[in-house]
């Protein structure tokens, strides 16, 4: 769950502008606690802990626009090829994790989910306004067919590349690298928990 230290006044008004929700604290240390989307943020004096399916939609409000360059871990996880499906995502930078996120999308194949967690992380780095993109994630696939070393017959999957490449045109610069499975270990731990979490 990502942690924002921030003026917490300025994160509400900057919430407030976007349509959240508001409640109380639940205890004296607990300033207010905001809804947004599919994320939920408490506030602390200095900080924002933010929790739920998309954090981004609250993380992307509240810190600006950051520019430079990020990492970024995508992985597709499903029970059955095709069977349930879901993504897991991590953006890191030089101050650490920027925001994490999983989600199920329901059912579909392994390549499938692969494409979708590229776009879901593809999607939260264009939010925070990275200018730089530094892709890894363990489907060779995904790497080859994204860099045009492969193509592919599947209708569906060669939709899911042109989206992919629709958002990378959002970068000035962008890499894709294929990795080993313990190299992307977080996206993977996420996908597997949202595919737990029935």
């Amino acid at each position: 769950m990502p942690v924002v230290e921030c003026d917490v006044d300025d994160a509400r008004e900057r919430l407030d502008a976007a349509g959240a929700s508001f409640s109380e604290g639940n205890s004296e240390y607990e300033r207010w606690h905001a809804d947004l989307g599919d994320a939920h943020a408490v506030a602390y004096d200095d900080k924002l802990v933010v929790q739920g399916g998309n954090p981004t939609d609250i993380t992307a409000v509240v810190e600006p626009d950051r520019g430079g360059r990020v990492h970024a871990y995508f992985d597709g996880a499903s029970r059955g090829n095709p069977g349930p499906v879901a993504v897991g995502w991590v953006l890191v930078s030089g101050d650490g994790i920027v925001a994490e996120g999983n989600d199920r999308i329901g059912r579909a194949t392994n390549n499938q989910a692969e494409y979708e967690a590229l776009l879901a992380v593809l999607e939260a780095a264009a939010e925070f306004g990275f200018d730089e993109i530094e892709i890894r994630g363990d489907s060779q696939l995904v790497e080859k067919q994204v860099k045009g070393a492969w193509d592919t017959n599947d209708p569906e999957l060669r939709e899911k590349r042109v989206r992919v490449h629709e958002l990378l045109e959002r970068f000035d610069e962008w890499s894709l690298t294929h990795v080993p499975r313990e190299v992307n270990d977080r996206a993977d731990e996420l996908a597997n928990e949202a595919l737990d979490d029935d």
